[in-house]
């Protein structure tokens, strides 16, 4: 039988916990042509919240064309060129020639080469002269609003990863080129965001930077755990399985509510239960998920001095005040401003993060290991 939960990839359909407000929020910038970002620890579920709220609007809307450009690996500004013209005229003209024959009128100062494969409609690829497009990519980044307004259509790109700007050559100048031109579209819009929250809100959030105040900046929340309890108690009925509203509410707690792991928590107690969810089936389950991860957690330790060690124990351990000099003589924390320096580096290695005006461990079964198996073993 098909595991009743799904992690690790983008949830849709029956799969897609809640998220109505978010969905709502979306889908009205997209109709109101407001460029947003988006911005959320990693594995939140940003990229499905967007994939849903553009699938459900373009059932309602034919009108609206949604571009989706991953840039995981994408590594420098000549590949971004050519994948957005791609991307962008595969959305807007289904039919090989007709990409061929407006590629001729959009493109004046550059001249694209086309390479296709056995299946031209979906096999092909855009180049341009490299040098040309340095000394002008205008006719590129224009491309989504050209097409908007020659094919009466309104283009959506949906930029994934959209931090990974910073691996190319001088990514603030490319910065620049980007937001010199998409803010006077009227017609095309954008929608940007990315897995590492600090680079995001560094992008978007700090007045020296060209993307500030580009459009609607959401910071997303946790899903609830009303709505994870629901989702979970509804999954293992429709497998003829029972978990109780206490047991559904513990695994969404074991976990913070994090959302690739309650899936994949949830899914191996579903694989630990025969007909009945017990305690045991999920404190069975949470050691054998913590066990699959404990060398990326030993390895990811590997990496931290010991003051940040250090400084991790003391926030495990909930101390408020981290700076107190009783705090810093408890856990050997050097001085105040070693501790300001070695919470700013466990920021930038996005160990932690401050949430809701919190210090909150990023990854929640890390915070679990290393509380409940490394210190106890130290």
């Amino acid at each position: 039988m098909e595991l009743p939960f799904k992690h690790g990839k983008v949830v849709e359909t029956s799969y897609f916990v809640n998220r109505k407000e978010e969905i709502h929020h979306l889908q009205n910038n997209f109709i109101s042509k407001i460029n947003t970002t988006l911005i959320s620890p990693r594995r939140w579920g940003k990229s499905s919240l967007v994939l849903k709220a553009s699938k459900d609007l373009t059932k309602k809307n034919k009108r609206i064309r949604f571009v989706y450009l991953d840039l995981f690996n994408i590594r420098s500004e000549e590949e971004f060129y050519k994948t957005f013209t791609k991307e962008v005229l595969k959305v807007s003209y289904t039919k090989w020639e007709d990409r061929l024959k407006k590629a001729t009128e959009f493109f004046k100062q550059l001249i694209p080469k086309f390479s296709f494969g056995i299946d031209p409609q979906n096999e092909f690829s855009v180049s341009f002269n490299w040098h040309d497009v340095m000394e002008n990519p205008s006719e590129i980044l224009n491309l989504p609003e050209v097409i908007s307004k020659e094919k009466k259509i309104e283009i959506v790109i949906c930029l994934d990863e959209f931090q990974n700007i910073g691996h190319f050559n001088n990514p603030l100048a490319f910065q620049k080129k980007l937001r010199a031109h998409w803010q006077y579209h009227q017609i095309a819009t954008y929608c940007m965001y990315g897995s590492k929250r600090n680079m995001m809100t560094e992008i978007f959030e700090h007045k020296s930077m060209p993307f500030y105040k580009f459009g609607d900046v959401i910071f997303l929340q946790k899903i609830s755990t009303t709505h994870w309890v629901k989702y979970i108690i509804k999954k293992f009925k429709k497998t003829n399985k029972v978990i109780s509203h206490e047991l559904a509410k513990n695994i969404v707690k074991l976990v913070e509510n994090h959302s690739y792991y309650t899936q994949q928590l949830a899914n191996k107690v579903w694989l630990n239960t025969a007909d009945k969810v017990s305690k045991k089936n999920i404190e069975k389950s949470i050691n054998q998920l913590i066990e699959n991860y404990e060398m990326l957690f030993q390895k990811e330790l590997d990496t931290l001095t010991n003051q940040q060690v250090n400084l991790l124990k003391a926030i495990v351990n909930n101390e408020l005040q981290l700076n107190n000099k009783n705090t810093i003589k408890k856990y050997n924390l050097g001085t105040s401003s070693s501790v300001t320096s070695a919470k700013k580096a466990l920021i930038l290695k996005e160990v932690i993060d401050i949430y809701n005006k919190e210090i909150i461990f990023l990854d929640p079964l890390f915070k679990n290991w290393f509380q409940h198996f490394y210190i106890q073993k130290t």
